[in-house]
């Protein structure tokens, strides 16, 4: 049965079905990475508080170094769908290995830019004086892993345009386990310390590269792709993520201002907007991995000239992407006096929390529809649009969020600037997918 055959019940049986298939292994997937740090500071956290604390600064520089590099992945997912929808998984290959090789030489360009500099940076953070060397050791060492781990999310972006997310998922566990058990034999077995802990992530992120290089290679080999850099699809990779960065970095502008304002207002909103914070980046996993979905999924219809299996697609996961934030809100409504206890005793920051909350909740169905759109955009390529539509999100939400303070409302003031922030960006996002301008087909855009 063809897409244009299908009755309207069994093309949203298929699109369920895709959606599903791609979705849930992604949202594995992503829940097991920030699991790396968590095992990480649980083995540290007993060596002692001023490790803890090196950890804790030197793990966000290197988280926030290796973010602002996601465009490897979504670039190279849609780049690679188009060409699997024209049928060429030569051309989808090869152009996955220009990503590759593109990860590798940014990530040779951070360790030269971090090992030198290292104490600096963490000086720059505010790091106290005990803290201070265990953050620059953690640091130095960890920045040698940057280049696997740029890898991971080139080659994860190659798997995913093969409409593949279960092996990042088997990988990502792997991972994983081999960081928790390498932390705890250098930590403690070979008595290292917090560089042990550096050194177990390092050689857990490398071995998670070299698992994905396998596939590739064996993909590369079966396919006939040429395996060697290539000058112009680096470039073009290049290029293709230039748009995405732009994006990537407004959207950190936009969490640096909320916790700068959090900052101004006290100790207790501080408090709870990290914790408000930390579930809000919790829910966004679920929905992301619609995202990732989307992103497979219309890259390969668009590459196949499919613009009505596209639209369909599209149509079919901002349903999901509304569903699935009406249930994540639901939730959030109905635990949240039960989930602030787990992380405060404070009555005064379960206070400030509890209204803030609600607001959170409240714009669960807008940020699926963000997120899912989000996606579709990436998987057509239109990164242009995404980061002027960014800029300008940025734009609106800065002087709202900056005003908080001066105006009053507290944490709650401040978290419906975020929902105004996630409503500008689902406008900008529908009106686009409304328009149909992003509906460029062809195995290149």
């Amino acid at each position: 049965m063809t897409q244009a055959s299908a009755t309207p019940k069994a093309t949203r049986r298929q699109h369920d079905r895709e959606i599903v298939a791609l979705a849930v292994p992604a949202f594995g997937a992503l829940v097991a990475e920030p699991l790396f740090v968590m095992a990480d500071s649980a083995i540290v956290g007993h060596l002692g508080t001023a490790q803890l604390a090196g950890l804790g600064i030197a793990s966000v520089l290197l988280t926030t170094a290796v973010s602002v590099f996601v465009f490897l992945a979504y670039a190279t997912t849609a780049a690679v769908a188009r060409r699997v929808g024209a049928g060429d998984l030569q051309a989808a290959i090869r152009q996955g290995m220009d990503g590759i090789w593109l990860a590798l030489l940014l990530g040779a360009a951070v360790i030269a830019v971090v090992l030198p500099t290292a104490p600096s940076i963490v000086e720059l953070f505010g790091a106290s004086d005990t803290a201070a060397p265990y953050a620059t050791t953690y640091l130095r060492i960890s920045a040698l892993g940057i280049p696997a781990m740029l890898v991971v999310l080139a080659s994860t972006g190659v798997l995913r345009g093969l409409q593949d997310t279960k092996t990042p998922l088997y990988v990502a566990i792997a991972g994983f386990v081999a960081n928790a058990v390498l932390n705890v034999g250098l930590v403690y077995g070979a008595d290292l310390g917090i560089a042990g802990s550096a050194w177990g992530t390092v050689i857990a992120q490398c071995g998670m590269a070299a698992a994905y290089l396998v596939v590739v290679v064996r993909g590369a080999r079966r396919h006939g792709a040429s395996l060697r850099p290539d000058a112009l699809g680096i470039r073009a990779s290049a290029q293709a993520g230039v748009p995405l960065l732009v994006r990537t970095l407004s959207l950190r502008a936009i969490l640096m201002i909320a916790t700068a304002v959090a900052a101004r207002l006290g100790d207790a909103d501080i408090a709870a907007h990290q914790i408000i914070l930390s579930l809000w980046s919790l829910l966004a996993f679920a929905l992301d991995a619609i995202a990732i979905a989307g992103q497979a999924i219309i890259g390969r219809y668009l590459g196949a000239d499919d613009t009505d299996g596209a639209r369909q697609a599209c149509r079919r996961m901002v349903e999901w992407g509304i569903a699935v934030g009406v249930a994540l809100g639901v939730l959030v409504i109905l635990s949240r006096a039960l989930f602030l206890p787990l992380f405060t005793g404070d009555s005064t920051v379960k206070d400030a929390a509890l209204p803030a909350l609600v607001i959170v909740a409240l714009s669960q169905p807008i940020c699926g529809v963000v997120f899912v759109l989000d996606g579709v955009l990436m998987g057509a390529g239109d990164g242009s649009y995404l980061a002027k539509a960014m800029i300008l999100t940025l734009v609106v939400f800065a002087p709202v969020a900056l005003l908080v303070p001066t105006l009053g409302g507290g944490l709650t003031a401040l978290w419906a600037a975020m929902a105004l922030m996630m409503t500008v960006r689902m406008l900008t996002l529908w009106l686009r997918s409304r328009s149909g301008r992003w509906l460029v087909t062809g195995a290149t855009r």
